[in-house]
This record gives structure tokens, sequence and C-alpha cells, in this order.
């Protein structure tokens, strides 16, 4: 993907049944880096085809399915990645918690602490490219499951990504979109942006097109996993006496039986 108003250029890599990688580079710099890394054929091929070397590669969170490419691509890349999962984490030459800045591609990266999927998951956004990698944290129209933290972790952490502004392109880590789409429609079937939406996603995924990244205000208004303070979302599904987080909490437990 290239945006015009870009300082860098953003490369969506497909990796095993329903990963995606993602490359960024800087054209004036030559500076490339990769997020999150699912396996190493893939990522090499197009590495290899831009003529691209990798500077950096930034981890998510520690499962296989995201770092099992690592120790092919690595290279001499500096590989950065949450100190409170250095232990489980492949071996890391910068060690970063919420907060750090990071000076990536030529960009002011911002680490954000997103626990609920895993307990040390972490996202990365740029915000002078409008991006922000996500991992498994907040995905498109749907959220990781909860392996290890909790409902008000995995709540707070959507929280913080829904904040970002709005033309932010989110990043996240699998092809999950149309089950996800199907969900969201069975909660809330009237929203007319989700239906208009369900459209463009199939139509992607008929031309074997990604459905991500995927814009930020498109999933506040989509996405029900950001919509559980949502009065009208809360209302529809008869949950409007709970807290939020109740609320949230209810949401994904239907989705894993869904």
């Amino acid at each position: 993907m290239t945006n015009a108003s870009s300082p860098v250029e953003l490369v969506t890599v497909p990796c095993l049944r329903d990963n995606y990688a993602f490359l960024v580079h800087n054209h004036a710099t030559g500076d490339t880096a990769l997020v999150d890394a699912p396996e190493a054929s893939p990522i090499a091929a197009e590495l290899a085809r831009r003529n691209w070397r990798l500077t950096d590669i930034l981890l998510t969170h520690h499962h296989d399915d995201h770092v099992g490419g690592l120790a092919t691509l690595r290279d001499g890349a500096r590989v950065i990645g949450a100190s409170a999962d250095a232990h489980r984490l492949p071996v890391l030459d910068l060690a970063v918690a919420e907060g750090d800045l990071l000076h990536i591609c030529g960009q002011t990266t911002h680490v954000i602490d997103v626990p609920g999927h895993t307990v040390g998951h972490i996202a990365f956004h740029m915000p002078d490219a409008a991006l922000a990698f996500t991992g498994d944290s907040l995905m498109a129209l749907g959220c990781g499951r909860l392996f290890e933290g909790t409902p008000a972790q995995m709540w707070e952490s959507l929280r913080k990504l829904r904040a970002l502004p709005g033309e932010t392109q989110i990043c996240s880590g699998h092809e999950y979109t149309e089950s996800n789409a199907r969900f969201a429609a069975s909660l809330d079937p009237d929203n007319s942006a989700l239906k208009l939406r369900i459209r463009a996603i199939d139509a992607a995924r008929a031309a074997g097109k990604p459905t991500v990244p995927s814009g930020l205000d498109e999933e506040r208004d989509t996405n029900p996993f950001l919509r559980a303070d949502d009065a009208g979302l809360k209302a529809h599904l008869g949950l409007q006496e709970l807290p939020d987080e109740q609320v949230f909490a209810q949401i994904r437990a239907n989705k894993d039986k869904f």
C-alpha cells in the first residue's frame, strides 16, 4: 500500500494460513522494518523482490505464529519486543515498554501496552505515517481471544487504541475479517455502516485481496468490541444496565461460542 501523503511505504505480506506480516520502508533512508515474523519464506521473497534489507524487526507478542520466522530473517536487523515478555520472546536487541519512543524508518514510533490476548502484548504507533501495528489486540472487526489476560485488561487496551487519531490504519495480524463480520452482523443487524463494510469485505476476499489494514474510524463505527460502551448497542443486546467492561466480556464470550 502506497499513500502519497505518507512518509513511508507499507506492504502487507500474507503468511501461513491466515497471518499477516507488515513491511515498512523509507525510500529516502533505505530503512526497512518488519512487524511480526510468522514465517520466513514469503517475507524474504517480498524483500528480495523489492531489493530491501531489514534494519528492524518489531514483535507484538510471543506466539509462534508471530515470531516463527525470526531466526531466519534477523540477519543483523535490530529485534525489538516487550521487556515484560523478554523471557519468552526470541533474544531481543532492544526491550521496550509503554511510553518508550523508538525511531523506526525515520518515524517516531510509540510503544503501547495492550494486554489481553497475552499479558505482554504491545502495539506500535507511527503517528506521522498514520499506522498502528496492533497484532492480535485490535483486529479488523474483532479482537484477539483472551488467552492470558482478563476482559478488563483487553477493554482498557482497546480503549487506548480507539483513542488514536481516526485516520490511523490498523495493521492487525490475521485475516479473520469475514468471520468477524458475520458475528458483528449478528449483534448489530441494522448498522448501515457495517452492511456497507461487509459488502466491501466480501468483494475484497472474492478478489483474493487482504482486508487489512483497516481504518480506525471504520472500526469505531462497526467493530462491536470497540462499542461495548455504545448505548444503542448495549440496549439492543439487553445489557444496558451492565458496566461497559462486563458488556465487553459478554461480547467476547459470545464470539468464543459463535
